[in-house]
């Protein structure tokens, strides 16, 4: 069964950090391009950041400097670091396939930014 499981996030103050973890399963680390997205309050979904299987990582322009998705072989997991979070950052992150595949989509993890 294809499973991608996120955990880590929670509350922060402004300025704050979280580290974000997707854990893939193994039929489909290293074979597509993984995201982390996220969804606000009455927003679309939406990737703000992406790392390719040769590790290339990409980013959307509001995280990038603040964000950094990187990837842990042994583990199969695709990690978010979050930094000088801001509060239009609250949102629930989800990860997923670049594009993204419906039947994949799990329960994400909240992250709110407020003082």
């Amino acid at each position: 069964q294809v499973q991608l499981v996120e955990s880590g996030g929670g509350l922060v103050q402004p300025g704050g950090s979280l580290r974000l973890s997707c854990v893939v399963s193994e039929s489909i680390y290293s074979r597509y391009a993984i995201g982390w997205y996220r969804q606000a309050p009455g927003k679309e979904r939406d990737v703000v950041a992406q790392v390719a299987s040769d590790g290339f990582a990409n980013y959307v322009g509001s995280v990038e400097d603040r964000f950094t998705i990187s990837t842990e072989k042994n583990n199969r997991t695709v990690y978010l670091q979050m930094n000088s979070l801001k509060p239009e950052d609250t949102a629930v992150y989800y990860c997923n396939t670049i594009p993204p595949v419906t039947m994949y989509w799990g329960q994400g993890t909240q992250v709110t930014v407020s003082s």
